[in-house]
């Protein structure tokens, strides 16, 4: 009879010994579950970050194309004389008229060539925001089936948790009715 009270003891400490690693295991998963949630959080307000940065480029972008536009339409060159002197004033003029519009020509070409190095660069900038992006809710997504994941696995805890608790209940009750059975012999 003592043997059975041993055994029932052994294995009542058994199941007390896996019910803590259990609740361990349990107080881990929810810590990882939290910063999860935080990392998903953080992840969410970086991604909110770079869509309004990239609206804000895309807004400058516009607004300095237009301004330019404006600046290079206004640039123009007209010359014309009304003189009766009969001097060579044809030929200087006509060589001063084409080395203004030369000028305003090599202008022109500058500022295009700017522009369109600015416009570059604010695409490229766009297309590696929006890589961020991309890679950043790739991320969450990644995040949230962890999380269904870990989810999954607590609820899996919980329910051995409770078959462990029940069994522990079922071991203190036939240890109980052994003891009293030992007792009454």
């Amino acid at each position: 009879m003592q043997g059975t009270v041993e055994d029932y003891k052994s294995k009542y400490e058994d199941e007390i010994n896996r019910r803590t690693a259990a609740e361990n295991e349990f107080v881990t998963l929810k810590k990882d579950v939290d910063a999860a949630y935080m990392n998903k959080v953080e992840l969410q307000a970086k991604a909110d970050s770079l869509t309004d940065e990239i609206n804000f480029l895309r807004a400058l972008y516009e607004a300095e194309l237009s301004q330019m536009q404006t600046h290079i339409s206004d640039t123009s060159v007209v010359l014309s004389m009304d003189n009766n002197r009969s001097l060579d004033l044809d030929s200087i003029i006509a060589e001063v008229k084409a080395q203004y519009e030369e000028i305003a020509k090599r202008s022109r070409a500058e500022a295009e060539s700017w522009y369109q190095t600015k416009y570059e660069e604010l695409q490229i900038t766009a297309g590696r925001h929006g890589d961020d992006l991309r890679n950043t809710k790739q991320e969450i997504s990644e995040i949230n089936r962890m999380i269904q994941r870990l989810r999954s696995e607590i609820d899996h805890v919980k329910k051995q948790i409770a078959n462990l608790q029940a069994a522990i209940a079922e071991a203190e009750q036939r240890g109980e009715m052994a003891l009293k059975d030992a007792r009454g012999k």
